[in-house]
């Protein structure tokens, strides 16, 4: 609901992934449906360059209608062609070549992350969600509970969601 709601939530849950890429469980999670979500990520809680894209985390079912390949991507490492049809409905994902890193979400691996889209699907028919490493510029992910806390209050995050506790400025 908050992510239709336009607000920029801090996700942190469960065990933190292995890498620089977040695959859910230490991510900022935003509306790609907004064409300004990427200009108010990158400057109020990145704090990065304007032109720096974020990755579409899609719920796995369904991807052939947003993205132009049926390989299945869950740990961010390839780049999709986002159909032409659907670019306008998520601007927030969409890099200037009309591709995004994808990130495909099956409940069987991460049921919670999945649960989270497909309520955000449920709400507006959109079932992806604008995704990036929970961090600001140039800072480790964040790792521990008090990381996320120093995070969220230091950048522009309007909630954040630790286990089943909700966070709110």
């Amino acid at each position: 609901q908050s992510i239709a709601e336009n607000k920029i939530i801090g996700w942190f849950q469960g065990k933190m992934e292995f890498g620089q890429r977040a695959l859910g469980n230490r991510s900022i999670l935003a509306d790609p449906r907004d064409p300004e979500m990427k200009d108010k990520v990158n400057k109020l809680i990145k704090h990065r360059e304007w032109y720096r894209p974020f990755a579409p985390s899609v719920l796995q079912e369904f991807q052939d209608e947003f993205f132009e390949t049926d390989q299945k991507v869950p740990f961010m490492e390839k780049v999709a062609g986002i159909k032409k049809e659907k670019q306008k409905l998520i601007p927030a994902v969409v890099h200037e070549d009309g591709t995004g890193r994808l990130q495909t979400i099956s409940h069987k691996d991460n049921p919670r992350y999945w649960k989270l889209i497909d309520e955000f699907r449920k709400i507006t028919n959109v079932p992806i969600v604008l995704n990036t490493s929970f961090n600001d510029n140039d800072e480790p992910i964040v790792c521990m509970p008090k990381d996320a806390i120093r995070s969220f209050f230091g950048t522009g995050l309007n909630e954040l969601y630790i286990g089943n506790y909700r966070v709110k400025k």
